[in-house]
């Protein structure tokens, strides 16, 4: 049995990796597939994947090609999620921000630096037209940490996914004023090149599994009840969601990997550009 270690948000996007792994899917195949919940998101998985604390990261696409371009010794080996991220702009529900232009110049709550919700604060920002180099940034690691954060009034607003925020929405805890969709795919599969060279056809065998289940993921009879009762969503909510989320089990391409270097460059997230190839696992 070959232990390999995975890290991923504990959102809904992952719940075919736990049905995977509780069917025993990957312990027929003799692999012992184990799972890590990082509820402090993207920055935290680029530093377990530096640090040899996970094999595999199922990461935000923007958040690792930074970090490998970094010096991340990992490559992306396909698309996880093809959909868009939609990422919610909240405040606190008591606060007076009524709209986003309310926002510029304000201080956004992230997670860590390097974090998804801090590169999307950039986005965010750009779209907006505010001036990027303004951004001011406090680190609350996780959301409960941005809860504590944005009650408080140590920051002024926060950006998440829509739906695993809408029960912080629905309690009045948040507001949410807006909405910015990843202009990318927003999850992909990355893995260590230490574990890429030496256990090639294991991570071929684990991708091939999780293939199998997601292509298949949204015909699993009352997915959307066990989905809404696991994460505590409302049966609608968790319904949209999935008319708005589509699973891949495609590579990224040159092309679309060229269009979030160019972005991530354009905001000054990176200064440099990475090749394909050592970025990307294409074959």
């Amino acid at each position: 049995m070959k232990t390999i270690k995975i890290a991923g948000v504990p959102e809904h996007f992952n719940l075919p990796w736990h049905l995977s792994i509780e069917n025993g899917d990957f312990e027929k195949e003799n692999i012992d597939l184990q799972w890590t919940d990082v509820p402090e998101g993207t920055g935290k998985m680029c530093q377990m994947l530096r640090d040899g604390e996970t094999d595999i990261a199922v990461i935000l696409t923007e958040g690792i090609v930074k970090d490998i371009v970094g010096g991340n010794p990992s490559k992306i080996v396909q698309i996880y999620v093809e959909s868009p991220l939609i990422w919610g702009i909240h405040v606190s529900a008591n606060s007076n921000f009524k709209t986003l232009s309310d926002l510029e110049n304000k201080k956004v709550a992230i997670s860590r630096l390097g974090s998804g919700s801090q590169l999307m604060a950039y986005v965010n920002a750009n779209n907006e037209g505010w001036k990027t180099d303004d951004l001011q940034f406090e680190i609350v690691n996780t959301i409960d940490g941005a809860v504590e954060a944005l009650t408080k009034g140590n920051a002024d607003y926060f950006m998440w996914e829509r739906f695993m925020t809408k029960p912080l929405v629905d309690k009045g805890i948040f507001r949410r004023i807006g909405d910015c969709p990843t202009p990318w795919p927003c999850f992909v599969i990355a893995v260590r090149n230490e574990i890429l060279e030496n256990e090639p056809e294991i991570i071929g065998k684990i991708l091939e599994i999780i293939n199998i289940k997601t292509k298949e993921f949204k015909k699993i009879p009352n997915i959307d009840k066990i989905l809404s009762e696991n994460f505590h969503q409302k049966i609608e909510d968790i319904q949209q969601w999935l008319t708005l989320t589509d699973w891949s089990q495609n590579k990224l391409s040159e092309k679309m990997l060229n269009n979030v270097q160019n972005q991530l460059f354009q905001l000054k997230i990176i200064d440099k550009k990475g090749t394909f190839d050592a970025i990307v696992k294409a074959d």
